[in-house]
Order: C-alpha cells, then structure tokens, then sequence
C-alpha cells in the first residue's frame, strides 16, 4: 500500500498529480518558520519552497499549509531538502486573519474532511462563537461537528444541547470529557481511514488533550486550565497525526484571529436563510424593508433576536453587509474565480480523472 493512502491521498490527488510527470506526491504533515516536514511515498522528511514559487506567490495563502498535498522533486532528504514546486488544488481550506497583515489571511490547515468544533462547558461555552465557528467551518468546504469539552463541569447539559440543537440544527453534538474515555471514543465512528479531521477551538478547551485520548498515548502536550478559567496555549505549531485506527487529525493553536472573511451564512443560519425566501422582496436585507419575513419572525417571538445580531454582526465582519443571501452567493462565486488562474491546469486534473475512471471502467 502506497504510503501516502494512509496520509489521505485518493485517486483526487494521484490525478492531479499526473500532471506534473517529472515530480512526486507528497503531503505537508508540519509546518515550521521555513521548512515543511512532508510525507512521501518513501517516508517523511524535510522540504522548502522553491524560489520560484516564492517569486510568484502574491498572497499568504498561496503558500502550503499543513494539510496540502504538493509536488516535490524528491521523495528523501539524504541530499538535501525536497524542494516544493506546486501546491496541487485543496477541495477545503481553512483560513484566519494574519496576524499583523492587513486584508491576508493564513491557511490553518487544508484538504480537511471534517471539523470538529471543540468548545468546554465552562466559560469557554458562548453561542455568539459557536455560530461563528460554524460559519467559517461550512465555507470551507469541511463537515463540521460540534464537540462539547470537560462535561464533568456541565451544570445544566440538557440545556446546553437544546440551544446547540436550535442554532446548529443537522449538526452532530458529541459529549465528552477527559476522565471519560469512552465519551472520547465517540469520535472514533468519524474518523475512518484516510479521513482528515481538523480540531479547532480556544486556547485550553482541551484538544491537545482529547486528540491524546484518541491516539491512546501522549502525541500533543497539554497544561492545565488557569484559575480563572482561560486556557493556557499548548500548540505552538500545526501538525498532522494518523491515528492507529486509520483516521487523520490536525491540531492547531487557539483561534485568537479567527477571520470571516469567508463565511457560509446560508447552512450556518438556515433558519434565517429559509424565512428569507418568503420575503416579498429577492434583495431583502432584512433591516427596514416592509413584508420580510425575517422582521416579522422576530416581531412574533420565533426568532431569538440575539440569534439575528449574530447574524448581522458575521455579514458586517465578513464584508457581506446590505447583500442579500442571493447577492452573498454571487459574491462568493466571484472571490472564489477571482483567483483561479490555473483553470489549463484543473482541464487537465479533469481529464486525468476521467481517464482514470475509464481505465477502471466506472
């Protein structure tokens, strides 16, 4: 079995990869200040970017991140770091403000699966962050999954689900807590072969911890919360582990510059996104418009206002401000082609995918 199956790779990448003949496949599994520690077909080891690359790189994100799946010229290191020529097409990103760069942002990590929000039920617990987390995680491209941390400090978790339940409706919501191995175990059921999770949440809420549980050894350090409740910062770096049972994880830092510059308002807030459709205006902001039926839900009490300023307060963040959900698409759309300039290259990804599928006779 080709490594690299193990570390996520699918039939996806080896097409693309066909691409570039005269370089080989490999996935970031480690980020440093300017190196990479990449997986190839024979092994792990060290790589830089090329100059090249970094010439024609115009923003942060164009650089690769923990998760990519990239070309190098090499499968070891014996001679010398692998240099990275291309970062081939990620299916998911997640991004967040760049700390100190104005309009940038930073891949935390790429080619995800699924997302699992960790939140702790104690301060950490807010509704306000939750449905920003869960804007962000839809955009990107990833499955989200809510996952609620240190249980045992839960006062009333009937109630705490009920509210997850109305803002985050369809979502899963996993329980759990360190003292409870079983409760961790849960998670096992969505982390399959192959599958690649990444754990995202504040400082301290335990992730570090809880990806410890999974792996059933300590990967990842951890520290004990403060006193007065906030988290210490564990993670100092993005790394990718696999699993002993098949599934791939991605640790970060905690999200202090978690940017929504890139937000999926339509499944974060279906509730708004469907009362929006019965609006008697198609480009209804829902402010001051007379017959939208956003205004007259919250007029009669079945939707919780502060629900409404959240989502308010995430277009206004995300640049989507006066747009209706219609114009918010089309918006999306454009920011999403406006940099895009290897369409050539993803004809050709097509092509590899369709010949491949013809070879097999699917």
């Amino acid at each position: 079995m080709n490594l690299l199956k193990r570390y996520g790779a699918n039939e996806r990448y080896f097409a693309e990869a066909g691409i570039y003949p005269a370089l080989r496949l490999a996935r970031v599994v480690a980020q440093y200040k300017d190196l990479y520690k990449i997986v190839t077909e024979d092994g792990e080891c060290l790589a830089e970017i090329s100059g090249k690359f970094s010439y024609e790189a115009t923003r942060l994100s164009d650089y690769p991140a923990v998760g990519d799946f990239v070309m190098v010229d090499r499968t070891e290191d014996r001679s010398g770091n692998a240099i990275v020529h291309k970062v081939l097409t990620r299916k998911s990103v997640f991004e967040r403000v760049a700390v100190g760069l104005e309009q940038q942002t930073q891949v935390v990590a790429a080619n995800i699966d699924l997302v699992f929000i960790c939140m702790s039920l104690n301060n950490d617990y807010n509704l306000n962050r939750l449905e920003r987390y869960l804007s962000v995680a839809w955009n990107s491209g990833a499955t989200p999954v809510v996952v609620l941390t240190k249980a045992d400090l839960a006062e009333d978790l009937d109630s705490v689900l009920a509210e997850i339940a109305a803002v985050a409706p369809g979502t899963d919501v996993i329980v759990t807590s360190s003292f409870d191995q079983a409760s961790c175990d849960q998670l096992l059921l969505f982390l399959r072969e192959g599958v690649t999770a990444s754990f995202i949440g504040s400082s301290g809420v335990g992730k570090s911890t809880l990806i410890n549980r999974l792996a059933g050894e300590e990967l990842l350090a951890t520290a004990e919360t403060r006193q007065d409740d906030k988290g210490r910062h564990t993670t100092t770096h993005r790394e990718l582990l696999v699993l002993s049972q098949g599934g791939i994880v991605i640790d970060t830092p905690g999200m202090r510059e978690f940017g929504v510059e890139a937000v999926d308002l339509s499944k974060a807030f279906s509730d708004i996104d469907k009362l929006a459709t019965q609006c008697c205006f198609r480009d209804c902001t829902h402010s001051t418009e007379p017959g939208c039926a956003v205004l007259q839900a919250l007029a009669v009490g079945t939707l919780d206002p502060r629900r409404l300023e959240s989502f308010r307060k995430l277009k206004r963040e995300a640049r989507y401000d006066g747009l209706s959900s219609k114009q918010i698409e089309t918006q999306k759309i454009k920011e999403m082609f406006k940099g895009m300039g290897g369409m050539k290259n993803a004809r050709k990804y097509i092509q590899q995918i369709n010949k491949r599928k013809g070879y097999r006779g699917e």
